[in-house]
């Protein structure tokens, strides 16, 4: 499949809503605990961390991406579609990655982990060109002074694998994401 750079684009900004804070954790927490009822005051409760706009806007992207889905007549608030699922699998992908070579640093948490290893794959051409200059060296330097082993980079075939196999079978949401980006930059444009 010859990929042209449009796609490439897309891909990055569907990468970069994939990697908002709020939408990180509640698909992962809705994957690891179950869905989310509709008792007063358990959706915040369940992401204390996060700030109730934060939590707005990560359950209103969620709804709008097809991520999660509720009945009004169900107990259940929130639950995971499929394609959510899949989604949560990306990031336990990327979170184990970044565990293992300690990505961004040993100490991160599930959430930072995620959003590294996602720009990180983001900068996919970037990241190659540096790999074919790395020959035998000892790593890749990274912004920030982090050095990416070769093993590690080697290693990043899995999220990266992950990653590709949902975009390309949630084509319809990367499109959506792709909308969704350039809207909130059409609307940051107009407020300037």
């Amino acid at each position: 499949m010859t990929r042209y750079p449009t796609d490439r684009l897309n891909e990055s900004q569907a990468i970069r809503v994939l990697s908002l804070p709020g939408l990180i954790r509640l698909v992962s927490e809705i994957a690891d605990n179950g869905p989310i009822n509709r008792r007063r005051g358990s959706l915040q409760a369940a992401f204390g961390d996060l700030t109730v706009n934060q939590l707005g806007y990560a359950v209103d992207r969620a709804r709008d991406f097809g991520l999660v889905y509720g009945d009004e007549h169900e107990r259940v608030r929130y639950r995971l579609t499929g394609c959510g699922e899949d989604l949560a699998d990306v990031y336990d992908a990327a979170a184990r990655w970044a565990r293992t070579h300690q990505f961004p640093t040993e100490a991160s948490d599930f959430v930072t982990r995620v959003q590294h290893t996602r720009t990180l794959l983001g900068q996919g051409p970037a990241l190659a060109r540096g790999v074919a200059r790395l020959g035998n060296a000892g790593g890749l330097l990274l912004p920030g002074g982090v050095v990416l082993s070769p093993q590690a980079i080697s290693d990043l075939n899995g999220p990266q694998a992950a990653l590709t196999a949902w975009l390309q079978v949630n084509v319809g949401v990367r499109r959506d994401m792709v909308l969704h980006t350039a809207h909130t930059a059409h609307e940051l444009e107009r407020a300037a």
